[in-house]
């Protein structure tokens, strides 16, 4: 078992309070990724898990043991830091063996438990090599092994990928997904990185501030954000927010005006939107380069070809960014005049707080890969 819960956690140094109140349950078995900007207070709240950092109030239980004055030894967990903390003078064997030995464990035992780590993680052709003669990739795969060969009710990962490049990030990121699902174990993973939230999570915690901003699965926060902090953060690039004015409100959704023109976002309107002005959202992936419901006609200062993309980078008239997504052979050049169209069944539509209006889709029922939803 590695049921986590959270209960009103707080953190506090003096008079700052980094974790305001925090409360969370993680299911048996689940991936969940902790992630937001720097500052945010991930790595302060995964470390209260682990027992590294004190708790202020609140109560944090694994498997209905309320753990918050035990040693990070007596908590079942096992913690990846983003450095890989290993012994330069030991082998890969002993690196691995190193918590078993203080834990007295016969000999037998300990060559049984690091050689079944060792196959699983491919490292079983290293055993006998210090991590300086390993790539970073695989010396990130030790100390992943130091973890799982203590057999924890919990894996804590505090940005285990953040010191490789693109390249092993990406590979790494399918050898701990692939892993996870092979271990069937419990993850909380912490990280500034929204494609590895995006890529890796079964749940995905936004935390901003020392709040939660919003917990979910990732095509829910990516499809239904429930403010303009998640609509921002997840997505990449991310979601373009223009000004517009409410005019008016029926079944159908919300009325809006952008320079001049005027359509119906089909949201669930609230009381009060009347003369407003709202935020509305559009993905860069959903602008297109021809007529929409609403035109926005900007003057792209930077166009990056990345071959099946392009993407365009422009401000809009009050200098807020704005991004397209168009596809690589796009007629657009920088310094040009370019008008995108977007439809407003793609669009989010905000309020004066920041707030989303319910969007009228069910994003469980969109046209995406069986294996998609199901994995939902």
């Amino acid at each position: 078992m590695g049921q986590l819960f959270l209960k009103q956690v707080r953190k506090s140094y003096g008079h700052f309070e980094v974790i305001k109140g925090v409360s969370l349950e993680v299911n048996d078995g689940e991936f969940v990724v902790f992630v937001g900007p720097s500052g945010c207070g991930k790595s302060t709240l995964l470390r209260m898990i682990a027992g590294l950092d004190a708790t202020t109030s609140g109560d944090i239980v694994i498997d209905g043991d309320r753990v918050n004055d035990k040693p990070p030894v007596e908590r079942g967990i096992a913690m990846v830091f983003q450095s890989y903390a290993l012994y330069p003078h030991m082998s890969v064997f002993e690196n691995i063996a190193f918590p078993l030995r203080v834990e007295k464990l016969p000999e037998a035992r300990i060559r049984e438990k690091v050689e079944a780590v060792a196959a699983i993680l491919q490292l079983d052709q290293r055993l006998q090599q210090r991590p300086g003669m390993l790539s970073g990739g695989q010396r990130q795969r030790v100390a992943i092994g130091r973890a799982i060969v203590r057999e924890p009710k919990i894996f804590l990962f505090d940005e285990p990928l953040s010191n490789l490049d693109a390249a092993l990030r990406a590979d790494m990121r399918i050898e701990l997904t692939k892993l996870h699902r092979d271990l069937a174990a419990t993850m909380i993973y912490v990280t500034h990185d929204q494609i590895e939230a995006m890529t890796m999570a079964d749940r995905i915690v936004v935390l901003n501030a020392g709040n939660i901003a919003q917990v979910g699965a990732p095509l829910e926060l990516y499809h239904k954000p429930q403010n303009t902090f998640v609509a921002g953060f997840i997505g990449n690039p991310k979601m373009n927010f223009v000004p517009v004015n409410c005019v008016g409100v029926d079944e159908r959704g919300v009325m809006i005006t952008y320079e001049g023109q005027s359509a119906t976002i089909p949201v669930k309107p609230k009381p009060g939107l009347m003369g407003q002005q709202l935020t509305l959202g559009i993905r860069p992936e959903h602008t297109r380069l021809m007529a929409g419901d609403i035109n926005i006609t900007v003057k792209p200062g930077v166009v990056e070809r990345l071959g099946v993309n392009t993407i365009a980078y422009a401000s809009l008239p009050n200098g807020e960014p704005y991004c397209a997504l168009l596809p690589g052979s796009a007629p657009v050049r920088a310094d040009e005049p370019m008008v995108t169209g977007i439809m407003t069944s793609d669009c989010h539509l905000f309020d004066q707080n920041g707030e989303a209006l319910e969007r009228r889709i069910d994003w469980q029922n969109l046209d995406l890969p069986a294996s998609v939803t199901a994995a939902e």
